[in-house]
């Protein structure tokens, strides 16, 4: 019965794994559709590209900081065979699911500075933010690390709380991405006396993405329960209409524009991570409503009154929508509001502001630094060619 239920758990983590490893496609047909047609080829690049370098430095140096494993020793070690690592390689599916997971901070930075970083600074980026600044604070948030999670329950009488990463992944990616986005500058032509928007070179590709991440969510949120036993329906009826909650208001409040559309079942999926064990399906439906909102509305004052260049709107859609699902984990995840309880307001508005806050200060500190040692943004010239032809050598249709 006992290796029964080990499989069981090998198999469900490593289904969860495969569903949030085919987001990432999900990540590379939205920014392919929404990027300019010179640009579509590096982003699918791209993604890719960062997926491989994320995997390396997540297995060599970022898993062993966030919970204090390392990977040096022979196969029956780590099939199962020693201390530290469970029955049939769970521990090793463990890594694989976590490792899709880290990678996905990347995948959200990309969309942000689309159109004009160079390819090999952006990918070293991407391998010091996955070995080094993100496991530290999945560490402190899903190990308790450092004992800062100790302090929270002592101070505020409850753990900070996320279920699924609304603040671990999507808010760590979103204002790592603002950081990004403002030490490289807008993109050639997007500001200025003759400054113009550039539209999607594909509305299609770009639904297509969404589709993905959709699918893949449910692995994402559902399967962060890493167990059969643990596993909950509730999960997944909040994903669902936190989902349809984004949708609804997106549409309404962007006046059934489709990127607004698409993008707003991501915001509302991105809010209900933390706190996607907790809800009541009504209160799901409310957090996937306000983040809709808060996607258009930050999406436009992003683009048009501060003028930041950031070009799939990484920021309001993962930063402000996941700062936003982890303090409503601490308020519409009460007891008395219908939820499982368990949360403190404050302590999920203080968690929430501190890791984002880390994030910023990280990510700009290592895309000045990765600008001084390498140069990260292409020049004036190789954007206006498109970074496929500048940087790959061929476009997305070679036969015309």
């Amino acid at each position: 019965m006992t290796e029964s239920n080990a499989g069981l758990d090998v198999f469900f983590v490593l289904v969860g794994a495969i569903l949030v490893f085919a987001m990432h496609g999900g990540f590379a047909f939205l920014e392919m559709g929404t990027v300019r047609g010179k640009n579509q080829v590096n982003a699918l690049v791209k993604i890719l590209v960062d997926f491989a370098f994320s995997t390396l430095a997540y297995f060599a140096i970022g898993y062993t900081i966030a919970y204090g494993v390392t990977f040096l020793h022979d196969a029956a070690t780590l099939s199962g065979g020693g201390a530290g690592f469970a029955p049939q390689g769970f521990s090793l599916v463990k890594f694989f699911f976590l490792a899709t997971f880290a990678a996905a901070v990347p995948a959200i930075i990309s969309g942000g500075i689309a159109e004009r970083a160079r390819f090999w600074p952006q990918v070293f980026s991407a391998a010091v933010i996955v070995g080094l600044i993100y496991p530290f604070s999945e560490g402190i948030v899903w190990n308790g690390n450092y004992g800062i999670q100790a302090w929270f329950e002592a101070t505020f009488g409850a753990r900070f709380h996320d279920f699924a990463g609304s603040i671990q992944v999507h808010a760590l990616g979103g204002w790592l991405a603002l950081a990004a986005v403002l030490r490289i500058g807008a993109r050639t032509g997007r500001y200025g006396p003759n400054g113009r928007p550039f539209p999607p070179s594909s509305i299609p590709w770009l639904a297509l993405g969404t589709w993905l991440l959709c699918i893949g969510w449910f692995g994402f949120n559902v399967m962060s329960a890493q167990t059969v036993a643990g596993v909950s329906g509730l999960v997944a009826i909040n994903s669902l209409m936190a989902m349809v909650g984004g949708i609804i208001a997106a549409v309404v409040v962007g006046r059934s524009d489709p990127g607004f559309t698409h993008n707003g079942a991501l915001a509302g999926l991105v809010a209900v991570c933390a706190g996607s064990d907790l809800y009541h399906p009504i209160a799901a439906l409310v957090v996937g409503g306000v983040a809709g909102v808060i996607f258009v509305r930050g999406f436009i004052w992003t683009q048009e009154k501060l003028k930041v260049d950031d070009v799939l709107g990484v920021w309001p859609l993962h930063g402000l929508c996941g700062l936003w699902g982890g303090v409503a984990a601490g308020v519409l995840g009460l007891e008395a509001l219908g939820g499982m309880g368990g949360v403190s307001p404050l302590g999920q508005l203080v968690g929430s502001l501190a890791v984002s806050a880390f994030a910023f200060v990280a990510g700009y500190a290592l895309y000045y630094a990765t600008n001084r040692l390498f140069g990260i943004r292409l020049g004036d010239e190789q954007q206006r060619r498109g970074a496929d032809l500048s940087i790959h050598s061929i476009g997305a249709e070679p036969e015309f």
